[in-house]
C-alpha cells in the first residue's frame, strides 16, 4: 500500500515540487507514495470564492475562514494524521515522523495570511498543530514539503542502505557524528587518525563520544532531555543511590 499524502493548500503548484525529484521523484514514480493536492479555494461558496476575512477585534492581516477550511478538511475523509503547518504548533520530532511514516499516510493542512480560525482546531480536535522551527514562513507549504521528505524517506525501499534512517541525527536523542571522506588530506587538514585505523569497535565509540559532545555543545536542550532519559531508572528497576 502506499503512503498517501494529501495536502491543503491555496497554491497546489508547490506540490510535488522538490520532492519530484531524486530520492522521493523515483519513489513517486514507483508509486510507494502519491501526492494528492487539495485547493482550498474550491470550497468557498461566494462568487469571489473568498477564503479569508479580517481578524475579529482588529489587527493587521487575512484569517482563513473556518467554514471553508471546514468543508475542505471534511472532504478529505478520516484514517489519517492531519497536520496544520502554524508557528504557534508543537515542533515535530524525528519520532513523530518515524509513527508517521509507518502509516498510511497524512493529510497535511497549510496555513497563510495570519493563520486559522481557531475554532477548526476545536470542531477537528483530531487536528495536530505542528511547528517546523522557531521560524515565520510565508506560508505552510515549505513546511509541508519538509514534513513529506523525512516521512518518504524512511518508507521502505525509499534510501539505498537499510542504516541509513538509523545513523541520523534525532534518532538516538543526538546530533549525528561528524563525517569525512577522501581525500585523506586536504589544505593541511587529515581525517581522524581513528577512522582509518580499521578498528570498528573503536571508531563507534569515537562516534557515539563525538555525538554526545556535539549534542551538549550545540543543542544543550536535546543534551539535557538524553541525559536525563540516560539517567532514569528503566520502568520496574529502582535506582541504587
Amino acid at each position: 500500500m502506499s503512503f498517501a499524502a494529501t495536502i491543503l493548500t491555496l497554491y497546489p503548484e508547490m506540490f510535488p515540487g522538490p520532492l519530484g525529484v531524486s530520492l522521493a521523484g523515483r519513489a513517486l514514480e514507483r508509486v510507494d507514495w502519491t501526492c494528492e493536492t487539495v485547493q482550498i479555494r474550491d470550497f468557498a461558496t461566494d462568487k469571489h470564492r473568498t477564503v479569508d476575512d479580517t481578524p475579529a477585534g482588529g489587527g493587521a492581516g487575512m484569517v482563513l475562514k473556518p467554514d471553508v477550511l471546514g468543508a475542505a478538511i471534511a472532504s478529505v475523509g478520516e484514517g489519517r494524521p492531519i497536520l496544520a503547518m502554524t508557528p504557534r504548533g508543537k515542533p515535530v520530532t524525528q519520532a513523530r515522523i518515524r509513527d508517521i511514516a509507518a502509516g498510511p499516510g497524512v493529510a497535511i493542512l497549510c496555513g497563510r495570511f495570519e493563520g486559522f480560525d481557531e475554532r477548526i482546531f476545536e470542531a477537528y480536535p483530531q487536528i495536530e498543530q505542528v511547528s517546523l522551527a522557531d521560524i515565520v514562513l510565508s506560508g505552510g507549504e515549505t513546511a509541508a514539503l519538509a514534513i513529506l521528505d523525512a516521512c518518504i524517506r524512511l518508507l521502505p525501499g525509499v534510501m539505498g542502505a537499510p542504516d541509513s534512517g538509523v545513523e541520523e541525527s534525532y534518532e538516538n536523542g543526538l546530533i549525528e557524528y561528524p563525517q569525512y571522506t577522501r581525500p585523506q588530506e586536504w589544505e593541511g587538514r587529515t581525517i581522524p587518525e581513528v577512522l582509518r585505523s580499521g578498528d570498528h569497535a573503536k571508531i563507534a565509540a569515537w562516534r557515539k563520544a563525538r555525538s554526545e559532545e556535539d549534542t551538549r555543545l550545540r543543542r544543550p536542550d536535546l543534551w539535557d532531555r538524553y541525559s536525563g532519559d540516560r539517567d532514569r531508572p528503566a520502568s520496574g528497576a529502582r535506582r541504587k543511590d
